[in-house]
């Protein structure tokens, strides 16, 4: 039976992708598990495996093809009726359900995905479905199997992830009717500048999906900013003495590294500020994840530090050294830039006193932070006192946080920058 294999989706944000090279050719045998191309998402490079046996008879689309559509057909596999959810693995754990009472959809209230038990009986799954649903991070419990017996196999994996994928979501907002037409065509634009030479260029990938995103954000969420100036010659030295003591084990932290503690706790002291829009509701995360903005080629992307408020400085170090690392060389996985609740966005680096970001949907804040500067500052007794000062500016989202709830998260993260050593307890 001949099998079109499509184009996957590998996160849940991705539309389109890059089939950058094939590992088989025309002919090949593969096996479920066996890598059939390399993918380039919007925001990493991943390899893409069969889940079929049988041999490729077709390869549809070519190496370095832009703009592949998810769902597109991209090579044929001949197979023998088959599919990897029948593996005689699977058979054996056929034989095993037979012995076992049949199991009932998990009440919704167990969240936990790895455990193969919800109120002491067994959820039963095939081992490619139980490997596709902790890729995609779905709950089997929550799922309703159409395999033998209620066994979960691959098609409720993937019923499941369509059904997501057809709900309202910031990822498919962007063919959604509100966002405005372009200001200018194409032909417009290159009659402005017809007796000027340029040169065109096509905006794919991340850089394509970022400006969609973006003009998405500011036309659907009420941005309003809160700016403050942090005094931070107390964190200065508390680094130093920090990285003293961490140069031994070849550690070193930077003021990012504080600035990402911080706001992790100030999500712990002020929980309703550590929310998401849902489309028309909110969620109130309990974990403090904060996301971080890293600079890559043609774009940008915001790995996760997830439980932020729980690590140390030296291990939010390590872990954001190692996530920035390979985001540069896109090997992140989806599970490692998605979700957060707030964004931290530093150009103080690059020498910029301060600026405005916008908001990453489906959060709704995000924290700007400049570069640290020597000013005069009037001190207790009207005298002038040179500090060091660094800006920050809290992007809001009205729907979700009103002005005190903003001004209190806001306030409490300068408290912790100013008072550091608070940074460390518990830690």
């Amino acid at each position: 039976m001949s099998t079109n294999i499509l184009m996957p989706a590998l996160s849940p944000t991705m539309e389109e992708g890059i089939l950058s090279k094939w590992f088989v050719k025309e002919g090949d045998d593969v096996e479920p598990g066996d890598l059939l191309a390399e993918i380039e998402t919007d925001k990493a490079t991943m390899e893409f495996e069969s889940i079929y046996e049988g041999s490729v008879t077709k390869l549809l689309v070519t190496e370095g093809t832009a703009g592949v559509k998810v769902n597109t057909p991209i090579a044929v596999i001949e197979t023998d009726d088959v599919i990897a959810d029948e593996s005689p693995e699977v058979a054996n754990e056929s034989k095993t359900e037979e012995k076992t009472p049949e199991i009932k959809e998990a009440p919704k209230s167990v969240k936990s995905v790895s455990s193969p038990v919800v109120s002491g009986k067994r959820i039963f799954a095939s081992p490619l479905a139980r490997r596709l649903a902790k890729e995609n991070g779905i709950p089997l419990e929550n799922l309703s199997g159409s395999g033998h017996k209620g066994r979960i196999i691959k098609r409720d994996i993937e019923e499941f992830r369509r059904n997501q994928k057809e709900q309202p979501s910031p990822a498919s907002l962007p063919q959604a009717p509100g966002i405005a037409p372009e200001a200018f065509t194409f032909e417009q634009v290159s009659k402005m500048y017809q007796d000027r030479e340029f040169e065109v260029i096509e905006l794919e990938g991340m850089r394509k999906t970022i400006a969609t995103r973006l003009t998405q954000s500011k036309q659907t969420i009420p941005h309003y900013y809160l700016r403050r100036e942090v005094e931070i010659d107390a964190l200065l030295d508390l680094r130093k003495k920090v990285n003293t003591f961490l140069a031994e084990k070849g550690d070193k932290v930077s003021i990012n590294d504080f600035v990402i503690s911080a706001v992790a706790k100030a999500l712990e002291i002020v929980p309703q500020a550590n929310t998401v829009w849902a489309a028309g509701n909110v969620l109130q995360l309990k974990s403090c994840d904060v996301a971080v903005a890293v600079s890559i080629d043609d774009g940008l992307i915001t790995p996760v530090i997830k439980d932020a408020n729980k690590k140390s400085l030296a291990g939010i170090s390590r872990e954001m050294k190692d996530l920035a690392g390979r985001a540069r060389q896109r090997k992140l996985l989806p599970t490692e830039y998605i979700g957060g609740t707030i964004t931290v966005s530093n150009l103080g680096m690059f020498g910029i006193e301060n600026f405005d970001a916008i908001i990453n949907p489906p959060q709704a804040s995000i924290l700007a932070v400049g570069s640290g500067r020597k000013k005069p500052v009037v001190g207790p007794s009207d005298e002038i006192q040179i500090k060091n000062l660094m800006s920050l500016t809290l992007s809001v989202d009205h729907r979700i946080i009103d002005g005190a709830l903003g001004a209190q998260l806001l306030g409490t993260i300068v408290d912790l920058l100013e008072n550091p050593v608070s940074v460390l307890v518990n830690q």
